[in-house]
This record gives structure tokens, C-alpha cells and sequence, in this order.
């Protein structure tokens, strides 16, 4: 250990909760992608800003000076509402804008508030793997022990078997994500109905992040929160950023019944307080698009992940398809190769493209080893290139295509 790690006495400046969690993941292949001039899908952003009328809608907003000081802690209310009617709008359930609806900032946020909220020292939370990063950061944060349940491909589905049997008396906690980032599988109604049961049964909370809500492909996203029992132990979750496009405004919000809003929001206070109050009076706005955009947003994602598909498909990845999100997770198994993280590594150099291994969302890296996640929120343009690049003649082949193995050689 460096002398800059290390504080006056000898010991490790981060405390030991967030041992082993260094730069994420994103950030560094991020960086790798700027230093090559890769196209990056590793990162999830849009390569575009949303709607121009949300846009004028923030610039209208910081003109009045509304929201340019502090906003109310719990959102102001015109986005409460509109949260409120956009969750009885789409799924029929009824919130409190007063005392069940809480705005944070994005939902990431969100999440560590309701973990350190809920969560003693010691409590065990089990969480889908493989998971977006936050997660296990967020369970450390609070002292909880995560308990991975693992989804496997080709699927990705959930054993619920192999559920109830994590299920133990310290267990606290079922952290769910659906749609699921990195897999891009979708919950049916009976794994929901599964889940909730023994949610019921073990008298467990349940947090349920659904960013992706607006991005299902094949079927329809269904809240937990809407079934039987379900209502007084879920704290659901969502934002603006996934179906807006606006990702850093970072406005997200929690729905749950009373209670369990008053303790995330003990948490949240503590957190940002407050934050986003021009950008909470757009989204406001944004909620109440016509049904129209949703539809368009969601056909146009579907296009695009077909697009960046069929591209991974020739270039000889086996492609799991998503039904929802916009990731796709791939395997390089087909080259020769087995380590994902490897070869993202080498990826930006050898064919111009960057990309995120699955390996790192898993508690035990072998679950995911040779697994390599896309991301196809850009341009057609972007994507189009991208795909032209693994396909080429410099990008990855599988091994003894054209007397190759392995990834294709380096980009001139």
C-alpha cells in the first residue's frame, strides 16, 4: 500500500466497507474509449438530448427562477403529481403525492437511501446477479451482506428454488432490477407473483429499481408493487434519465406507502438534500408526454437494438437479445476467448469499438467470465459504424474464421 493510501497512523484511508470498490467500471472504459477514439457502447448514455419542448421546459423554469434556490425536500409538488399520475396512468396504482411519492436525485440515489434506510448492520439483502455496480456498493455502505442469486444464460431466468433457499432469518431485503441491466431480461408476471409470495411469507422488504420501465421489447413491464401483500413492503424506483435522455439532469423518484417513504426520505435528507429544482418542473412536464412518445421511444430502441444485433451476430458474437433495457449481452466464447475483461481491454485498440464486461456486475467472476456488454442508445449513425468496424475485416472473429482466433488485428 502507497503512503497515499494510507492515513497519519498507518491505516487505509477508505474505510473498509468500500474495500475493493475502485474506479467503476464505466469510468475506466469510458476513458479508454476517449484515449483510443473508440466508439464507446460501453457506457449507457444517448448520444442525443431528448425532447426540445422538456429541454425549453428546464430553460423556462431556471428563467422564472423556479427551483434556482433550494426546492421542498420531498420534490416540488407539481413532479410528485406527476409521478403519482404517471404510475396510476401506466400500471393503475394510486400514490399520495403528499406522503408516497419522494424525488431524488436520479436513481441511484434513490437506491442508497432506501438501502441505508432499511438496512441494519449485519441484515442480509439478496440481489440478481449480475448487478449493476451501485448495488454492492450501496448494501456495503450500509453494513448489509449481500447474497447473490445468480441468473445464467442463456435466459437469465430466475431460479426461485434456489431463491427461497438464500431466504434465511437475518435475511432483510430483496433488491430486484426489472427490466435487468446488464442481461436485459424482462420478470414475467409469474416470476413476480413467485417473488412476492415468498416476500409475503419471509416478511421481507423489497426495493425494485425499474429505470427501464419504458424500454420492454417483448411483453410489458409489470410492477411488484401491484400485487397482493406487495403494496406496504415495496419501495419502488425509477427516473427521468432512461426515457428522457436527459441522464444528467439526474431527477429520479420513489414510490412506496408512507412509511417506508418518511424512512427513505431520513436517508435521502442526509444525502443531497435537495437537488434538480429547474430540472424537477421539466420532468413534471415530461410525465405527461402523450402516449405517442412512449410508444415512438420504445420502437425506435427496439431498432436499434436489432441493428447493433445483427452486427454482433455477424461479427461472430453469440448475442443474447434483450427484452428490455438497452444492453445487450454478448458472449466471446466463440472466439477462443474466456476473459471478458481482457478483451474489453484490448477491444478499443484492436477494432475501435468499447465495450463493458460482464465479469465485474458478478460476485464470482466465473458466473460471467466470457461475457461482454453492448450498449445500442446511440445514434443509427454511430451504431451503423460500429457495427462496420467488427465487421470490416478489423473486428473479432470467431476462432478459424479466415484462419483467425480470437479478436481481429489492430486497428490502422
Amino acid at each position: 500500500m502507497t503512503q497515499g493510501q494510507q492515513g497519519q497512523q498507518g491505516r487505509p484511508l477508505l474505510n473498509s466497507r468500500l474495500a475493493g470498490f475502485g474506479t467503476t467500471i464505466f469510468a475506466e472504459m469510458s476513458a479508454l474509449a476517449a484515449r483510443t477514439g473508440s466508439i464507446n457502447l460501453g457506457q449507457g448514455f444517448p448520444d442525443t438530448d431528448g425532447p426540445e419542448e422538456i429541454r425549453e421546459a428546464a430553460v423556462r423554469a431556471l428563467r422564472a427562477g423556479h427551483g434556482n434556490q433550494y426546492p421542498p425536500g420531498p420534490g416540488i409538488p407539481e413532479l410528485r403529481n406527476a409521478v403519482a399520475d404517471h404510475q396510476k396512468r401506466f400500471y393503475g396504482l394510486t400514490w399520495s403525492p403528499e406522503t408516497e411519492v419522494l424525488i431524488t436525485t436520479g436513481a441511484t440515489e434513490a437506491i442508497a437511501a432506501a438501502l441505508l434506510a432499511l438496512v441494519e448492520p449485519g441484515d442480509e439483502v439478496i440481489a440478481f446477479e449480475p448487478y449493476y455496480d451501485s448495488y454492492a456498493a450501496c448494501i456495503a455502505l450500509a453494513g448489509g451482506v449481500r447474497v447473490p442469486l445468480t441468473l445464467r444464460a442463456p435466459a437469465f431466468r430466475p431460479d426461485l428454488d434456489e431463491l427461497r433457499a438464500l431466504i434465511t432469518p437475518r435475511t432483510r431485503l430483496l433488491l430486484l432490477n426489472s427490466p435487468h441491466n446488464p442481461t436485459g431480461a424482462v420478470l414475467t408476471p409469474e416470476e413476480l407473483s413467485g417473488i412476492a409470495a415468498l416476500a409475503v411469507e419471509h416478511d421481507l422488504l423489497v426495493v425494485t429499481d425499474e429505470v427501464y420501465e419504458h424500454l420492454v421489447f417483448e411483453g410489458a413491464h409489470h410492477p411488484i408493487a401491484a400485487l397482493p401483500g406487495m403494496r406496504e413492503r415495496t419501495v419502488s424506483i425509477s427516473s427521468a434519465g432512461k426515457t428522457y435522455s436527459y441522464t444528467g439532469w439526474k431527477i429520479g423518484w420513489v414510490t412506496a406507502d408512507a412509511p417506508l417513504v418518511t424512512a427513505v426520505r431520513s436517508a435521502k435528507q442526509y444525502l443531497t438534500f435537495v437537488s434538480g429544482g429547474p430540472f424537477q418542473y421539466a420532468i413534471a412536464e415530461a410525465l405527461q408526454l402523450p402516449d405517442a412518445f412512449f410508444t415512438e421511444f420504445r420502437d425506435s430502441m427496439r431498432r436499434k437494438r436489432d441493428l447493433l444485433a445483427g452486427g454482433l451476430r455477424s461479427a461472430g458474437f453469440q448475442v443474447y437479445e434483450p427484452e428490455g433495457t438497452y444492453f445487450i449481452t454478448t458472449d466471446i466464447a466463440p472466439f477462443g476467448e474466456e476473459d471478458a475483461y481482457a478483451f474489453c481491454r484490448a477491444l478499443p485498440e484492436r477494432c475501435g469499438v468499447a465495450a463493458v464486461p460482464n465479469s465485474v456486475f458478478y460476485d464470482d467472476p466465473e458466473a460471467g467470465r466470457s461475457q461482454v456488454r453492448f450498449t445500442f442508445c446511440k445514434r443509427d449513425e454511430v451504431l451503423e459504424s460500429a457495427v462496420e468496424r467488427g465487421d470490416g475485416g478489423a473486428g473479432p472473429r470467431p476462432a478459424g474464421a479466415g484462419g483467425r482466433g480470437g479478436p481481429g488485428r489492430p486497428r490502422s
